[in-house]
């Protein structure tokens, strides 16, 4: 019974071995018929047939003489090769090759028992070690953790660690952006009520839905000093924003204030991580939707609209009145110089009329007959210029005068521009007149009187 379990670990052993060192014998085959291959070119017509790899009969083909041994067209196959090692490890153990281990005289010695489990003892612990080697990557930081507490931080590049159970190591990306979701998941439809709906301090009730981005400062405190770091950022960022809204009223967070109450959020949610020194560094909080519940949308947005409607008659007030009030002002300004213009020629005409009475009483207390012929008659030329038709009544008589004034005009003119202007059409001017114009009419004014009453 021992010789039995002996030989089977002797050939679980040998298959081991020769499973494990199968792909390196076959790669040093390789790089041999290569590099024979590159130097028999030159001897083709020796005779030496080359042999594909991709032959299905490769690595099969032995010698046709009957005998055991492979010829040098191929490797060894594996049952070859697994053949070969556990005679090997059967004569390491002090065996016979073939003997089964019924017989006490193929017993092996101590000695050899010994050496050949020093040997797989040694293969077992090289394994084992290999098993330590690891690679962190670039952006990343290793945490080596020797019997569960913490060793070391390691950089990107080769390392190596004592196997577990000794030692263990958790690789953390540093450089990666990771990112949570407040008051909803994956898009704004799939939406969390009991994270996004919020108080403001007017007491109104708005639905908040932001996202926060962060990176890792410190890989340590990020592993050891809180469970779950990831969840602790989503409570963390609810806590930070239910904070500023509560402090803040409706207006304000819907439409007025959205960028400083990420901004604001931000501070103090880097302000609570640290207190709690998970390691995190928040590197954006984006504000993605504010608006009133869904329960009184329909009546927020008539409010909305009224209010639009409130500002855009305002401004077209504010339009109008940019554009009426220039026109106002323009046309009370050329009203103004209207009237000053026509207070300085009515002040100028009544200052000349009272000019010109005061020049007419100081003729008229020189003399007043010939003062008072001159104004009737100035009045009476005045009254005519603008008549062209006269009807005199001779004393109640049957028969009227007509006088065409404007006939006799056109005749009266060619003679007075041969014989000199008429002495009853001058025109004499009273606002000053001469000293020495007063008697001058006065002869010809009784001739005509003395004319008209013959």
């Amino acid at each position: 019974m021992r010789s039995n379990t002996r030989s089977l670990v002797i050939k679980v052993l040998s298959v081991a071995i020769a499973v494990l060192s199968y792909p390196f014998l076959r790669v040093r085959y390789t790089l041999s018929t290569w590099r024979g291959r590159r130097s028999g070119l030159a001897n083709a017509g020796d005779g030496v047939s080359e042999m594909s790899l991709n032959d299905p009969q490769w690595g099969k083909r032995g010698s046709n003489n009957g005998g055991g041994g492979g010829s040098n067209d191929g490797p060894p196959d594996l049952d070859q090769i697994i053949k070969k090692l556990n005679q090997k490890i059967v004569g390491l153990f002090g065996m016979k090759p073939g003997s089964g281990g019924g017989g006490g005289n193929n017993a092996p010695s101590n000695a050899a028992i010994g050496g050949g489990f020093a040997l797989a003892a040694s293969l077992a612990l090289a394994v084992w070690l290999a098993t330590g080697f690891y690679i962190v990557e670039e952006g990343s930081r290793g945490i080596e953790l020797r019997l569960g507490k913490y060793s070391q931080t390691t950089g990107p590049g080769p390392r190596w660690h004592w196997p577990y159970p000794i030692e263990t190591v958790e690789q953390v990306n540093i450089s990666q952006v990771r990112a949570i979701e407040v008051g909803h998941r994956n898009n704004q439809k799939s939406k969390m009520k009991e994270e996004a709906l919020m108080l403001t301090q007017d007491q109104n009730i708005v639905d908040v839905q932001f996202a926060v981005q962060y990176t890792l400062k410190s890989p340590e405190e990020y592993l050891f000093n809180n469970r779950m770091p990831d969840e602790a950022v989503r409570q963390v960022a609810e806590t930070a924003m239910r904070e500023i809204v509560g402090r803040s009223k409706m207006d304000y967070v819907l439409y007025e204030g959205r960028g400083e109450i990420a901004s604001r959020a931000k501070i103090l949610m880097q302000k609570i991580l640290d207190r709690y020194t998970t390691g995190i560094a928040i590197s954006t909080v984006n504000l993605q939707n504010a608006q009133p519940p869904e329960q009184v949308q329909g009546s927020f947005d008539d409010a909305v609209r009224a209010k639009q409607d409130k500002e855009r008659l305002k401004n077209e007030g504010e339009a109008y009145a940019n554009d009426i009030l220039p026109k106002a002002r323009g046309l009370a300004a050329r009203l103004l110089e209207e009237a000053s213009g026509h207070k300085q020629r009515v002040v100028s005409n009544a200052q000349g009329d009272s000019s010109r009475f005061s020049a007419v009483v100081a003729e008229y207390e020189k003399a007043p007959q010939v003062t008072r012929e001159r104004m009737y008659l100035e009045t009476i030329q005045q009254v005519m210029q603008s008549t062209s038709k006269v009807l005199v009544d001779q004393k109640g008589g049957q028969n009227l005068l007509y006088l065409p004034l404007d006939k006799i005009m056109q005749m009266a003119s060619p003679s007075q521009q041969s014989t000199g202007a008429d002495p009853v059409a001058k025109s004499v001017t009273l606002t000053d007149p001469p000293a020495t114009a007063a008697p001058d009419p006065v002869p010809a004014r009784r001739d005509l009187r003395s004319r008209d009453g013959r």
